[in-house]
């Protein structure tokens, strides 16, 4: 509700005086109740009137009632009813200058952002140069791209916090997480003229020593009562509470002031008035102490840069600390609820900074040159209604609680709990052998240019998986008893957004021959074809990863052929890869070529047999065997049988 979600922030803030208008003693009364700031009443006399008014032989005494019944409904948050009584008023003619304005404001409220620019824009054509309705405008323009664009935060409706009527204003003091609310159960009996709800109190939440929220519970002592008390911050020590209190005098606008409550075991004490300055015609709202304990931050709507200001105080030496925070965050239109999370970040809440409509969050940094950087949070904690009093559970974590009047029709506020989920960015695979089975108890190391370290054992299914950080280098190594070591480099994105990388290594044997796969010459002839690089590379790579170890390069040949023709091509190709290893930087002494022709037949591996399961696993594929199958599955075998392999010989390569 607009008028609740600044408590006492509109109660804070008194109408100005509309026009009288209508004659009659209704007309009169419901005149003076919104003078005073009493919408909820004078929304209803309005109503009241407005029925009894003839359409045609009363145009202008409509247009007028229509007006003010809309002022009612905007400044009760309800931004679909003062939409349509805005429409009501421009239909009747109204003469308002801001009629437009207040209708875009209306239409952007509700989400209807394609309205609200069309309206926006016919507002300046008559208006150039209003700078909130350009600040809005450009707001309603880029709100459809924030609403599509969300950014990573959680929000979630804090139902077990919120009652039938408002629940806003969140604020931590330790982790006791007091709010306030307008429920059945506050202390006044009395309901609000201003928003027809009971008067608001502060109450609390606390956890459990299973660290559950229980149900709130009113505040101890004598800190509420039958006025309107709420939205209040805590010194840095806890012992201190500022908050906001309005006392209703009839016949009087209704205005707000800053009281100081001291705690003194769990009870609190009555509140006692904070001077603020020597002004006895403003409000003063909306209090928040910075961690330090040195300032205090508050809204006013004291002459400044808009309708209501965010300014601060030196707690300890008030006599002319008076300072008005600038029209880098304070805008034409309304800052709210300051909120210190650090003495240099600042969250606030603004209807003239460009927004998703109504009232949004936003977050200011100060900068080394004394500036602030103001920034939209997006949505979803931001939304087309009123978003304002955010509260952090602790400063080095991004969660806590807001309030908000999204999706209530009727403008009552709610708590939502909001959180900004640590980014999953995760590297998991599987460590193979050649023959694609897994290697259990393998060690995975991980190094990244961050200067982390990370090791692990791989599962017994050969799986492993680790937590990484966006925008870092990583070199992986891989290792395991009787395997030769893999080494993989990657970069992971540095996009905010979640991540999984998957990386596998295949490990060589040391006890047995390894295929290269893909290795191709051309028919009958030992040179090697450009599609072999990429193997043969990898192959390189595995070499100067396992300094060490010198090898046989062996190639096979099918069973085609003379037993001399097949060894002498089998050893020429073999040669063939030894050159290129050799070329490649690979020490001579290191490689050993050897031909074997046919004469080692390929025995079928779980690998072969998952390729080819017409080959049952362990057999070899030797001439005898081939010669019963088909005529297809003959050729497949001696496929099989044409391959080039590695088999580790030594592993002390200079060690000595």
């Amino acid at each position: 509700m607009k008028f609740h979600k600044q408590i006492i922030s509109v109660i804070m803030f008194p109408m100005l005086v509309f026009l009288a208008g209508c004659s009659g003693a209704k007309m009169s009364v419901a005149d003076e109740q919104l003078a005073r700031g009493e919408y909820f009443d004078a929304s209803k006399t309005y109503r009241k009137i407005y029925n009894k008014l003839k359409a045609k032989e009363q145009r202008q005494q409509r247009a007028e009632v229509a007006f003010k019944m809309a002022e009612c409904h905007r400044l009760l948050g309800q931004d679909a009813r003062a939409g349509a009584a805005y429409q009501n008023a421009l239909r009747y003619g109204y003469p308002d200058s801001t009629i437009l304005l207040k209708l875009a404001q209306a239409q952007h409220g509700q989400g209807a952002y394609a309205q609200a620019v069309k309206t926006y824009e016919e507002y300046l054509g008559k208006y150039p140069g209003d700078r909130l309705a350009e600040r809005s405008l450009a707001g309603a323009r880029k709100a459809a791209e924030l609403k599509k664009n969300k950014t990573r935060y959680v929000v979630r409706n804090a139902a077990l916090f919120n009652s039938r009527r408002s629940d806003y204003a969140p604020m931590f003091n330790g982790d006791v997480l007091y709010f306030t609310t307008t429920n059945e159960k506050v202390k006044g009996t009395n309901r609000s003229e201003i928003t027809g709800m009971k008067r608001s109190d502060i109450w609390m939440a606390r956890k459990n020593e299973l660290g559950a929220w229980q149900r709130p519970e009113p505040v101890e002592g004598e800190l509420n009562s039958e006025w309107d008390e709420g939205i209040c911050s805590f010194s840095p020590d806890g012992s201190t509470m500022y908050l906001t209190r309005a006392i209703r005098k009839p016949g009087s606008n209704t205005g707000t002031e800053l009281y100081t409550s001291q705690r003194s075991d769990a009870q609190w004490s009555a509140p006692v008035k904070l001077e603020v300055t020597a002004d006895t015609l403003s409000s003063y709202g909306h209090p928040a102490v910075s961690p330090s304990g040195e300032w205090l931050y508050f809204a006013s709507d004291m002459p400044g840069v808009g309708g209501k200001d965010i300014w601060r105080i030196n707690l300890k030496e008030r006599a002319g600390s008076l300072e008005n925070l600038g029209e880098a965050i304070n805008t034409p239109g309304d800052e709210v609820f300051p909120y210190m999370l650090t003495d240099s970040v600042m969250y606030f809440s603004s209807d003239g900074h460009p927004g998703l409509g109504g009232l949004d969050i936003f977050r200011a940094t100060l900068t080394p040159s004394g500036g602030w950087l103001v920034e939209n949070m997006g949505s979803p904690v931001n939304s087309e209604g009123d978003d304002f009093g955010i509260t952090y559970a602790t400063p080095g974590r991004e969660a806590g609680y807001f309030s908000s009047n999204r999706g209530d029709g009727r403008g009552y506020d709610h708590l939502y709990s909001f959180e900004l989920p640590d980014l999953k960015v995760q590297i998991s695979g599987w460590v193979l052998d050649k023959d694609e089975e897994p290697v259990p108890n393998a060690i995975i190391r991980i190094v990244g240019n961050d200067g982390s370290n990370q090791k692990a054992v791989a599962r017994n299914d050969g799986s492993f998986s680790f937590p990484l950080e966006r925008g870092v280098s990583y070199v992986m190594l891989a290792g395991a008893k009787g395997y030769l070591n893999a080494k993989q480099e990657f970069t992971s994105d540095a996009a905010e957004e979640d991540a999984e990388y998957g990386i596998d290594f295949i490990l060589a044997s040391i006890s047995k021959p390894n295929i290269l796969e893909n290795i191709f010459y051309d028919f009958d002839k030992a040179t090697l074809r450009p599609e072999s690089k990429t193997a043969l590379d990898e192959l390189v790579g595995m070499l100067r990863d396992n300094p060490n170890i010198t090898i046989e390069m062996a190639s096979h040949t099918d069973r085609h052929g003379t037993d001399e023709y097949n060894i002498n091509l089998s050893l020429r190709r073999a040669n063939s890869v030894v050159d290129y290893l050799i070329e490649s930087g690979i020490p001579a002494a290191r490689l050993q070529a050897q031909g074997y022709g046919e004469s080692r037949p390929k025995t079928v591996t779980k690998k072969i047999n998952r390729e080819y399961p017409q080959f049952p696993e362990g057999q070899v594929l030797d001439e005898e065997y081939i010669l019963t199958l088909s005529p297809e599955d003959q050729d497949a075998a001696d496929q099989i049988n044409r391959r080039t392999e590695f088999q580790v010989l030594t592993f002390d390569y200079q060690m000595y």
